[in-house]
């Protein structure tokens, strides 16, 4: 394929990184790996859960655990020295990758729900109470709406919620009305991972500071994807995940304004978070190993770095690009039947996934007949519950999109629907 007029990046190059996409699938799952005659080529169309590990990552992690498998910040041995470098050098490759003024501000985590249980915990049971509110959208992954719901109903707090328009963006002048001056806290999904709406999370970082709140928002699809900049966008806190970035599972990554996390108390005691201890007392280490107690994910941070740089190697601006000519071609192909019902914006105005329903057809169903044609999509309700039953459904296929994937992959989710239309015609 090579370089082409009609993809921003070097997809065949890519694709020769990512030794998973050459597998054959067809549901074998006691024996993986293994084929049958009547496998498929696999057609990964699920990257809003998680995005394929190319080799380079691989063979970071595994020379890591080859020649410098060590603890971090604990041992005065060489192993360990080379651990511990690697580890905190790679805090400040994610710090330049989101402009960040230095390691200080990154905290590693789990993941982005981490993130948020991380803010909400140390922040939230501080500084909320009976009169505050927290400001979330309608369309917020649980990992930020049920975190909010559960710390407000231990403060006393109250939740509202921002509508979503007809067409799927956030009503920003209903967003006007709910960020008043009881407002604390305003957390936002940057990018839908059901509506693909791109949501200005700019705007509302000014309407909440207007009103001296701050702003939380969840990255988890807009990190992977979009350049990003922290402080242009001036959100005093932006969570991700490594895994939906190229990088491993167990990793994530937590920004916050340097004042605001040296204010605020652990959300986890033990190991490695200490600078001394007594029967008595105890006081915390520099930021950001304060927020990062016991033996960390090193590895996996290692890793991080290492996807980071490859996916900057490519070019974050030209992955956006390619996400969203794939999303765009994906929302115009579905269009074509007319007994399809595609949410959110339209398709020149989305990130790179597209959440749709068949009439008559479960999603449930539709993803199992996808799966015989060798294509890998996601169906449920994506960890927006409340959002889908706004939408008056209880579940729906999504395709999402990476650097990757082609025209040729979606042409065969479209194939698929189209046996699934006729198989319950």
């Amino acid at each position: 394929m090579g370089v082409q007029e009609s993809y921003p990046i070097d997809v065949e190059a890519i694709r020769a990184d990512f030794p998973i996409l050459d597998r054959q699938v067809g549901g074998n799952v006691e024996s993986p790996g293994e084929s049958d005659d009547d496998d498929q080529p696999l057609y990964y169309l699920d990257n809003a859960a998680t995005s394929q590990t190319p080799e380079p990552v691989i063979e970071t992690i595994s020379d890591y655990y080859r020649n410098y498998n060590a603890n971090v910040h604990r041992g005065i041995h060489q192993l360990s020295q080379e651990a511990s470098v690697a580890y905190e050098e790679a805090h400040d490759t994610v710090a330049d990758f989101i402009g960040a003024d230095g390691r200080e501000e990154i905290v590693f985590t789990k993941n982005t729900t981490e993130s948020e249980n991380l803010v909400a915990y140390a922040w939230g049971l501080a500084e909320l109470g009976p009169g505050d509110s927290v400001v979330l959208s309608e369309m917020e992954h649980h990992a930020s709406l049920v975190t909010w719901q559960q710390i407000a109903k231990r403060t006393g707090a109250e939740v509202r919620y921002i509508r979503i328009t007809d067409d799927g963006y956030l009503d920003m002048d209903h967003a006007a009305e709910l960020i008043d001056d009881s407002t604390k806290m305003v957390s936002v999904v940057h990018i839908s991972n059901t509506m693909g709406a791109v949501n200005p999370v700019s705007d509302l970082a000014d309407m909440a500071h207007d009103h001296d709140a701050l702003m939380f928002v969840d990255g988890a699809q807009s990190a992977p994807t979009h350049p990003v900049d922290v402080q242009d966008i001036d959100a005093d806190f932006f969570a991700f995940s490594g895994h939906k970035m190229c990088g491993p599972t167990g990793i994530g990554v937590l920004y916050g304004k340097e004042h605001l996390l040296e204010s605020m108390q652990p959300y986890l005691y033990g190991g490695e978070m200490i600078r001394s201890v007594t029967y008595e007392d105890a006081t915390w280490e520099d930021l950001p190993w304060k927020f990062e107690a016991g033996t960390p994910s090193i590895s996996q941070g290692i890793a991080l770095a290492a996807a980071i740089e490859y996916l900057e190697d490519i070019g974050m601006a030209s992955i956006r690009d390619h996400e969203e000519l794939l999303a765009e071609y994906a929302y115009d192909r579905l269009s074509e039947f007319d007994d399809v019902t595609i949410y959110g914006p339209p398709g020149d105005d989305r990130g790179g996934l597209v959440a749709f329903n068949v009439d008559g057809v479960h999603a449930h169903d539709l993803s199992s007949i996808c799966n015989d044609h060798g294509v890998a999509i996601r169906a449920g309700d994506h960890c927006t519950q409340p959002l889908h039953d706004k939408l008056g459904v209880p579940a729906s296929a999504r395709g999402s999109f990476y650097i990757y994937n082609t025209r040729e992959e979606i042409d065969a989710l479209v194939d698929a629907v189209a046996d699934a239309r006729d198989l319950f015609a």
